[in-house]
């Protein structure tokens, strides 16, 4: 088969990536070509995405794409979940999106409910209620009497908007738009009774288009500035997570992933939503996933807690190299304090370090003395707590569960993957660390007939990428180590 190359734009919530891939006799090799940062636009009391400056950033990593000589088969984009823009009846996109952290939706959720109950939002989603979700925001809009709201006539979620100005041509992808909290994962279809319940026209959603949809080509335009002609743009899996679960490089559905970086996300990838009372309880989501599968899954705090540790450290003018910091935790005393990573204490404290004091001395142990003793009381806790939430995904989980894939920038830290490995009992297999925009570019890949399936594709990123595996060990000292976890957290 002839080598084909494409290209993927991968769109985080502060920075952005173009990658070039290309597929070369079964092997992806990638490149990075622009790195642009994507801020969001403070107006008055408010918080938007300033979507015309992505727009052309993506005109940048075009003419990137022509002085590499490459010819690109396709390209596409994923961004995080849950915004959207607003769309005039004559294409006009009506004013900035609002971005997510956007104070417009709080206590929306509460407000909703006394029309639609909790229960019955999940039940008819499967998707955990957080305040920003698209549901909200909309009833947000309205609830505010927004003139944008009443002039719109259809919304696009991100990546779908920036497809729009790329090709003219609007499609709602499945992943990004199962972020929303409006579509139902079983049917797979948006829920009109819930927007009807927030009195908002069920009509302003369009039609799902599943991820290797061929959006439309490159406007008139746009292929004549860039000098690439009509390059095919396709929906790939839009909401970044669910790009980065289709590169997991599984060899068979009995996994659990771990997409680790300041945020962990770990869930498994099954064929029908899991929604049920234990599941609502447990605040577990269902959103989804490609060739029709959902990507059962729970939100755990990630790296957050040491990042927000080594910003006051920095202050203080103590800087740590990464290598350094695996050296500290493993210097420090086993087991000397333990935390609960996603106590509400550390959602967004003046001092984490405070915060994790506080925390100890509350649940009657000894806090940190050093900075050492800090990094591992991190790193140890979220061991215990991957330990925690994985065995709920074991008994909720419709077939056994054997191995642990970490992807994500987490899954460069070898000590903590090794410590992972003995909290749980199973291997952990790290890698890739580039996820996301593997999953984007491979299932650019299988949309122009390179790979037939998902196992296919998975297959040739385990051949592209070096991963590492780690085993349990020590795991008496583990489990007595979790025994005292869940004393101290529950």
């Amino acid at each position: 088969m002839k080598n084909k190359s494409f290209l993927a734009f991968d769109i985080g919530a502060t920075s952005g990536r173009s990658i070039l891939g290309t597929l070369d006799n079964g092997r992806l090799q990638m490149k990075e070509l622009t790195r642009f940062p994507n801020q969001m636009l403070q107006i008055g009391n408010h918080f938007h995405w300033n979507i015309y400056s992505l727009f052309d950033h993506f005109k940048a990593a075009l003419v990137a794409v022509k002085k590499e000589g490459v010819e690109i088969a396709s390209l596409g984009i994923d961004t995080w979940g849950v915004d959207f823009a607003l769309i005039a009846k004559d294409g006009t996109i009506l004013g900035a999106p609002y971005a997510y952290r956007d104070p417009h939706t709080d206590g929306m959720p509460e407000k909703y409910f006394s029309i639609v109950s909790r229960e019955k939002v999940y039940g008819l989603t499967g998707i955990q209620v957080m305040n920003f979700n698209s549901l909200y925001q909309l009833f947000a809009l309205k609830q505010a009497g927004s003139s944008l709201l009443e002039a719109a006539s259809e919304i696009l979620f991100m990546p779908d908007a920036l497809a729009y100005l790329l090709t003219g041509n609007k499609v709602v992808e499945y992943t990004i738009a199962s972020t929303s909290q409006i579509l139902n994962p079983k049917t797979k279809q948006f829920e009109a009774q819930l927007l009807e319940a927030a009195g908002v026209s069920p009509s302003i959603l369009g039609d799902i288009v599943m991820p290797g949809h061929v959006v439309g080509t490159l406007t008139d335009a746009l292929a004549e500035e860039s000098e690439l002609g009509k390059v095919p743009v396709v929906a790939v899996a839009g909401h970044d997570t669910a790009s980065a679960v289709a590169a997991v490089p599984a060899e068979n559905e009995r996994f659990a992933y771990l997409s680790s970086g300041t945020w962990s996300l770990m869930g498994i990838e099954v064929k029908d939503a899991i929604i049920n009372d234990e599941t609502y309880a447990l605040n577990f989501t269902n959103e989804g996933g490609i060739e029709g599968t959902t990507r059962f899954l729970k939100n755990i705090t990630g790296m957050w807690l040491l990042e927000q540790c080594l910003k006051e450290w920095k202050k203080e003018g103590i800087s740590y190299a990464y290598e350094k910091l695996v050296k500290m935790a493993e210097s420090a005393p086993a087991f000397q304090t333990l935390i609960d990573p996603d106590h509400a204490s550390f959602a967004n404290p003046g001092s984490m370090t405070k915060a994790i004091t506080e925390y100890c001395l509350a649940t009657g142990q000894t806090a940190p003395a050093t900075h050492a003793e800090y990094v591992r009381c991190i790193f140890e806790s979220l061991s215990l707590k991957y330990k925690y939430v994985l065995g709920k995904f074991i008994k909720l989980a419709p077939f056994g569960i054997e191995k642990l894939h970490v992807i994500g920038g987490g899954s460069k830290n070898p000590l903590l993957n090794q410590w992972t490995a003995n909290a749980i009992g199973m291997p952990v297999i790290a890698g890739p660390s580039e996820a996301t925009a593997i999953g984007n570019i491979m299932i650019q890949a299988k949309a122009a007939g390179c790979v037939g399936s998902l196992t296919e594709m998975r297959q040739i990123i385990r051949d592209s990428v070096q991963l590492e595996e780690f085993l349990p060990d020590n795991q008496g000292d583990w489990e007595k180590a979790y025994a005292r976890f869940l004393k101290i957290t529950n």
